[in-house]
């Protein structure tokens, strides 16, 4: 996954509480076995005002122009400033891989749900939790200027507003460690493996009947 170090994004609000995951990638597309391709879809129910349905042509929908995301002002935005409980409902991770395929970084808000909260990790996006009051200020200002941006140090563990006020937030030492590197399960994994095909090597050397396909019902 990519790394996280700095970033500097256009800010879009959501400014709705306990936005649920089917919500933000609705039942109809976790058919798909791919891991690629949801971000056309992401909201798509508030999104678009024709159903969707899996291989659409997103360019044939007909946008919902009353949607926050829709609006020319946060084109291209990519840090999510939402309300509290944000990600709620079942535990798909297709959710964090929908915002992550529309363009989004990191999220804003003062609480998310623990499942989407830890699947956003495993996905390479950064859920900052701040106060409610200070997010609630985020709002008010992402409202009144348009083109309102935030740089996030995932380093030093700061959000920068436009004037330079810096605003601190906590994240967990191993999950810093594996945005900062673009570390996901299988990429830690993966940095042991002349280990892992050392032990092969010598596994087989000494038992090669492992090295021979089992046929069921031989």
């Amino acid at each position: 996954m990519n790394k996280f170090t700095v970033h500097k994004g256009l800010v879009a609000p959501m400014d709705r509480e306990n936005v649920d995951t089917d919500a933000i990638i609705p039942k109809q597309f976790l058919k798909s076995i791919r891991k690629t391709g949801f971000g056309p879809n992401l909201f798509d129910e508030w999104r678009y005002l024709d159903a969707g349905y899996p291989g659409q042509d997103a360019a044939s929908r007909k946008p919902n122009p009353d949607f926050v995301l829709n609006y020319p002002r946060y084109s291209g935005a990519s840090i999510l400033l939402a309300r509290k409980n944000f990600g709620c409902g079942s535990s798909r991770e297709h959710a964090p891989w929908a915002i992550d395929q529309y363009g989004f970084r990191a999220l804003i808000a003062p609480s998310y749900a623990d499942i989407f909260f830890n699947n956003c990790f495993k996905n390479g996006l950064l859920p900052i939790v701040l106060p409610e009051a200070v997010v609630a200020q985020l709002f008010d200002e992402v409202a009144a200027f348009p083109g309102y941006q935030l740089t996030i140090d995932l380093d030093r563990q700061v959000v920068v507003k436009p004037q330079g006020e810096e605003i601190p937030f906590d994240v967990q030492a191993f999950r810093k460690y594996c945005l900062m590197n673009g570390l996901d399960d299988i990429g830690l994994t993966l940095r042991h493996r002349d280990k892992i095909s050392s032990y092969e090597s010598q596994r087989l050397a000494t038992k090669p009947w492992l090295a021979h396909t089992m046929v069921p019902g031989a």
